[in-house]
């Protein structure tokens, strides 16, 4: 990891060393702990924050969810996080918000308990490297499955479901691929292990419904993308099986993390060419063009730091 200067800590600048919590806080006994992945840009204009409300009301959303209350609106958080690039000089960065409960109490019971915030933002390359992101990666689907949504809430990004991806993606690192696609309790594809995922099958986009998967920011980027006419294709929400990808014409990942990522082969057998798809890599180049302000009609989802 490549640290920064500082980290924001609930209404104070502290040195990146310095930001520490007691072992016994109670999101790392048990992973009580909602956060965002957000991206920093460099563009003409200086660095800019990619649809950086979107972000921190979906981060209120999952506090909320959770019943934790949000200690900060998201008018507050969003100037800290721009306070936070600036005074770190990046020009280009992720960052990590957290909404966690803190060191006090033990045990399961949190009714009472006020939760603390801590936003980092630090230098981060492609997610699944920058040769898979040009060339494509290679995934398998795992045994593991994404949870029920009656089993935990799925809409929240809480800090313990994600031991269900790291499982995934340990599963398939550890069998010689780069990414997990993970299958819900009927047999369905949900997402990748920190991805939604999309196939581009029958002349139209296919991606799973939220009920199944999260709802990713990128994964909307996409969708207004297209309704928009910056990429021609017909998409839509549709269930689709392990089968459906196998024989799709193209297949790509999206994230906050890794961005329009092509997936090349799937359980050692090819989609498509064996190649990044055409449409993958339209909507790759649009993505990228809006994210670095070279887009008008998307400006508004950018909040630069001067």
């Amino acid at each position: 990891m490549q640290e920064a200067k500082f980290i924001w800590m609930d209404g104070k600048f502290v040195k990146w060393k310095d930001a520490k919590v007691h072992v016994l806080t109670h999101a790392l006994q048990y992973g009580t702990a909602v956060f965002e992945g957000i991206r920093c840009y460099k563009t003409d204009k200086g660095p800019a924050i990619f649809k950086l409300h979107d972000h921190l009301t979906r981060l209120k959303d999952s506090a909320h969810i959770l019943g934790f209350g949000f200690p900060h609106s998201v008018d507050e958080l969003k100037k800290v996080v721009v306070k936070l690039v600036a005074k770190n000089g990046l020009k280009e960065c992720y960052i990590r918000p957290l909404v966690y409960l803190p060191y006090g109490k033990m045990g399961l019971n949190i009714v009472g308990m006020k939760p603390k915030t801590m936003v980092a933002a630090f230098p981060w390359d492609a997610y699944l490297g920058k040769t898979g992101e040009e060339k494509g990666i290679r995934a398998k689907v795992s045994s593991f499955l994404r949870p029920q949504v009656d089993s935990t809430m799925n809409d929240a990004k809480t800090a313990g479901n994600y031991v269900n991806s790291v499982l995934a993606k340990q599963e398939a690192v550890q069998s010689g691929f780069d990414e997990a696609i993970m299958l819900d309790a009927n047999g369905y594809v949900a997402e990748a292990s920190a991805e939604n995922i999309f196939i581009f099958r029958h002349g139209s986009l296919w991606t799973p419904p939220t009920s199944i998967a999260l709802e990713g920011m990128t994964r909307k980027t996409v969708f207004d993308l297209v309704n928009a006419g910056i990429v021609n294709a017909f998409i839509k929400e549709e269930v689709f099986t392990r089968d459906d990808v196998y024989s799709a014409d193209e297949c790509f990942l999206t994230g906050t993390a890794a961005e329009i990522t092509p997936v090349v082969e799937v359980d050692n057998r090819k989609i498509g060419s064996g190649k990044p798809g055409n449409y993958t890599k339209q909507l790759q180049q649009a993505y990228r063009d809006v994210t670095h302000g070279k887009v008008k009609q998307f400006l508004d989802w950018l909040t630069f730091v001067k």
